[in-house]
């Protein structure tokens, strides 16, 4: 639904469930543009090395 001020776009009212999906859309692309990020200023690290960071992580 579209609220108007003075007969001007001013804000959306969205339902619960929608504002949920875009903020977890948002997150996701937030994550992406940190990869790319990362990969642009060259912060990467071999398959393997993930790996082993990520089993540290998830122990």
């Amino acid at each position: 639904m579209l609220i108007t001020q003075h007969g001007r776009p001013a804000a959306y009212l969205v339902d619960v469930e929608t504002y949920e999906r875009l903020n977890q859309r948002l997150a996701i692309l937030e994550g992406i543009a940190r990869g790319e990020q990362a990969i642009e200023q060259g912060r990467i690290v071999s398959h393997t090395e993930a790996k082993k960071r990520m089993a540290r992580w998830l122990s």
